[in-house]
């Protein structure tokens, strides 16, 4: 397990790393989305869309390496519910949209 602990002189040098963190998150979430809507146009209906196996995989893989990299597996599991959550519902406004008479 890695030790993700930073040390730090000042809040304001703490609260600059979390904007730094935050800002590749938003990067990283943009990619997720160019994938989520590529993956879109490869499923037919709104159950493929949910796909809940799929997604108790995609949480249960996100527990594991949370807690090989010292992230408490449920902070990850609560994120990865929420953002999931997010994009199915961007996918279904989607498919909605594209399918609609």
């Amino acid at each position: 397990m890695t030790s993700n602990t930073p040390t730090h002189g000042s809040l304001d040098e703490v609260r600059a790393g979390i904007d730094a963190v935050d800002a590749e998150l938003v990067g990283l979430l943009a990619r997720r989305q160019s994938l989520v809507r590529a993956a879109a146009g490869f499923k037919k209906d709104e159950d493929a869309v949910r796909a809940p196996d799929r997604v108790e995989r995609v949480v249960a893989a996100a527990r594991v390496k949370a807690e090989a990299e010292g992230l408490a597996p449920e902070v990850a599991e609560a994120v990865w519910r929420a953002m999931i959550g997010a994009f199915i519902d961007l996918e279904l406004a989607e498919h909605r949209a594209t399918t609609a008479p």
